[in-house]
């Protein structure tokens, strides 16, 4: 029979139940104990949903308090030593204090998960490195289910992905530690298997990537040692295809390959024709990244050219991936008209989408007719409906000139007329654009949405946020104001609001990193924006002030990536038109006397194609997406960009090519590492490098961000410098804030005085 398989469930709960739990424990508001009976509340019901749905194949250890990859940090003893762990069982604090940092330990670095919103965090090694079995989880889940007489396949992040995404210091190679890593992953497989399980789900994603032959050559030994433990191992790929790596995964001591069809769908064929005889075929035939009903016949055509090549036992049909990245539950949504919601599938339903696939290609499609034919019917209706497209639209798309995306002059000629308008300090500082979102503002945005209290009496409260803000950053000096972003609830979601083709659901949550969840926009039609969205409220905060006001947007690309995006047009052709509608609010912005606009696009790497030989086509519209947005203003005008948590290196010459006048970066965690790539590359603009890594709940010291400018200073030019935070403050509490920035303009004061010295 065709088995249908999962590779992971969501881990947040359908009414973020992870998150409000977690939050609580990091407030001491709950014990340990407290916390544990949530997490394990969520895992029976997670179980129970996918058996109930006639999975065949369950996960277990999909779970996670925080991120997969620290876990696999905390299961085989890999902590820092500023944490001063002395050894034996990693607890839940210190594994905290990896994630978030101690007061006197920053936290280590956060970057994102391939090509997706999901953060993880950085494992960090060094030469001497030595690996112990410090955490059974895998083996606890495993048994938790067991007890619960769900039979489940623990879900293990492999040992070669897991360093190949770690960092180590100095010159030392990584793979030098592989022999020790698997040491340890071999204890764990034998007492998995003592336990009674027979089979492991192991994650290589890296084989979608390039690898050199280093790599490559670095699987065969690894996983013939892991074989021998006797409990079956069933690879695990997604987000691109094997291509060249295909060699690799099918030579290996392995049960079965999982493959993401979804994302590549064109590697079946090669993929059917390398399997061992040995071997069987997991199909990723159900989208595990977004939230489109699927289109079950295509997914059937698929795996019925796997079945008659393998035959029925040997085929697996399950998502493209972990579901992690999709909603838990469309039943939940009680507001999206019957039309929108009748396209869409969140996690729940995916699994109903696998079995139907599975039982189609076990027994004919006719023994599942009813959810094929609904499912062809919301193809057709897709396809045909007039609120999908907008002439007018398609048309202002179709007429973007190369004039269109450049501005009027090169940043030389545009800088002396922006530091004449500006009148800035050397190393002028700025915050990136938000500021605490208090109880007390989530509470009014919620009254306001339940209609509790009037529009008039919210935007008042609004309006007395937004100032004190504003007096605030007046008081200690910053030279750059931001409004605070008070009446914002996310950065894509409140632009998404004021959009038209966007729609929005009320539980749609996903995990961003740790408690961190966000709820992305779901852009179905074609993009305008009908009115200004964002002037109203810059225009208050500039008539608080004299000193320079920063319009805060967010980028065309990022829009793109943190929203579920339209699959019918090429994404390509959705950003340009959200570029249009940004380009609207920026030239609206300048007519409002908003002299500098800050144009956020943190996902510009994260939209990059996993292989190289695929980087050029997005990177040259991508770019053009961003000028398209930004380049509508006079040469006074100073636009920013901001991105985090991304490695810059290979792409510093399109990252130039955006040609934003200042763009602030994420250094903090990676201690300024992260600056080399402008360094190398004589990047020409302003920059500023973060100093303050705001997703640690501790204050920095002055003498900490001073280190960081000092370090930024002796390799950029000190005139090009702009000091702020890594990221917006919205997450963090304002007691701390207050000190934090504090600390920064005294830190930027300093720079001034000790370079004025130097100069003289």
């Amino acid at each position: 029979m065709v088995t249908a398989i999962n590779l992971g469930f969501p881990r947040i709960g359908a009414r973020r139940e992870l998150k409000k739990a977690t939050e609580s424990y990091w407030k001491a508001d709950i014990n340990a104990a407290a916390l544990e009976a949530v997490a394990k509340e969520l895992r029976a019901t997670h179980w129970k949903a996918q058996k109930d749905a006639g999975l065949d194949i369950i996960p277990s250890n999909d779970f996670s308090y925080y991120d997969q990859m620290l876990d696999i940090s905390a299961v085989v003893g890999n902590v820092p030593s500023r944490f001063n762990w002395v050894g034996g069982r990693v607890d839940l604090d210190t594994y905290f204090a990896m994630a978030r940092g101690l007061k006197d330990a920053f936290a280590c670095e956060m970057t994102k998960w391939f090509d997706t919103n999901y953060h993880y965090i950085v494992p960090e090694f060094t030469a001497e490195t030595v690996f112990s079995l410090a955490s059974t989880k895998p083996i606890d889940h495993y048994s938790e289910a067991k007890g619960l007489g769900i039979e489940t396949r623990p879900v293990l992040i492999g040992p070669l992905t897991y360093l190949k995404l770690g960092k180590i210091k100095g010159d030392a190679d990584v793979l030098t530690l592989l022999p020790g890593l698997l040491a340890v992953y071999e204890q764990l497989l034998t007492k998995l298997a003592a336990a009674g399980c027979k089979a492991v789900q192991i994650d290589e994603p890296i084989l979608v990537l390039d690898l050199d032959k280093k790599w490559q050559d670095a699987f065969g030994p690894a996983y013939a040692q892991l074989a021998k433990t006797g409990v079956a191992l069933n690879l695990a790929t997604y987000f691109e295809g094997l291509r060249d790596n295909l060699a690799v995964a099918v030579n290996l001591p392995v049960a079965s390959i999982h493959v993401d069809l979804v994302r590549a769908p064109q590697q079946l064929d090669e993929v059917l024709a390398a399997l061992k005889p040995n071997q069987s075929l997991s199909l990723g035939v159900i989208n595990g990244r977004n939230i489109w009903r699927a289109d079950l016949s295509n997914a059937l055509k698929l795996v019925e050219k796997a079945i008659a090549k393998l035959g029925k036992d040997r085929v697996l049909v399950g998502p493209s991936c972990s579901m992690m990245h999709v909603p838990v539950d469309l039943d939940l949504e009680t507001k999206l008209d019957a039309e929108l919601k009748g396209w869409l599938a969140f996690a729940k339903q995916k699994l109903a989408e696998i079995r139907a696939v599975a039982t189609a290609g076990d027994k004919g499609r006719a023994a599942v007719e009813a959810i094929f034919a609904a499912s062809d019917l919301a193809q057709e209706r897709r396809k045909t409906s007039t609120r999908l497209h907008n002439p007018a639209v398609k048309d202002r798309v179709a007429k973007i000139s190369a004039k269109d995306s450049q501005r009027a002059n090169p940043f030389a000629a545009r800088r002396g007329k922006q530091h004449a308008a500006l009148n800035l300090p050397a190393f002028p500082t700025t915050t990136i654009g938000s500021f605490p979102q208090t109880k007390e503002v989530r509470e009014h945005r919620a009254a306001f949405k339940r209609g509790d209290i009037t529009e008039a009496t919210y935007n008042s409260f609004l309006k007395t946020e937004t100032e004190k803000a504003v007096r605030f950053q007046e008081e200690i000096g910053i030279d750059v104001l931001v409004h605070g972003e008070f009446e914002r609830n996310d950065m894509v979601e409140y632009f998404g609001e004021q959009l038209a083709g966007f729609t929005f659901t009320q539980n749609g949550w996903v995990q961003s990193y740790g408690s961190r969840y966000v709820k992305p926009p779901v852009i179905f039609g074609d993009v305008s924006r009908p009115s200004a969205m964002t002037v109203e409220w810059s225009g208050f905060a500039k008539s608080l002030t004299d000193k320079p006001m920063k319009g805060m947007l967010t980028g065309p690309v990022t829009i793109l990536m943190w929203s579920f995006v339209r699959d019918d047009q090429p994404r390509d052709v959705t950003c340009r038109q959200i570029a249009l509608a940004i380009r609207d609010e920026v030239v609206d912005l300048e007519a409002a006397n908003i002299q500098v606009i800050q144009i956020d696009e943190p996902a510009f790497r994260e939209g990059l194609p996993l292989r190289k030989a695929d980087w050029d086509a997005y990177l040259v519209w991508a770019a053009e997406s961003f000028r398209l947005s930004a380049s509508g203003v006079r040469d006074e005008t100073q636009i920013h960009t901001h991105m985090c948590y991304c490695e810059f290196n290979d792409i510093i010459d399109h990252i130039a090519a955006l040609d934003a006048d200042v763009i602030s970066i994420e250094t903090s965690r990676s201690d300024m590492e992260l600056l080399e790539a402008f360094v190398t590359f004589k990047y020409p603009n302003e920059i500023g490098p973060g100093v303050w890594d705001i997703h640690s709940p501790r204050v920095p010291a002055k003498s900490e961000m001073l280190n960081l400018m000092e370090k930024a200073a002796r390799v950029i030019d000190p005139a090009q410098l702009w000091v702020n935070p890594d990221c917006g403050l919205k997450t963090r509490g304002w007691p701390e804030v207050k000190d934090s920035l504090v600390h920064l303009v005294e830190a930027a004061r300093d720079l001034r005085k000790s370079k004025a010295v130097a100069a003289e």
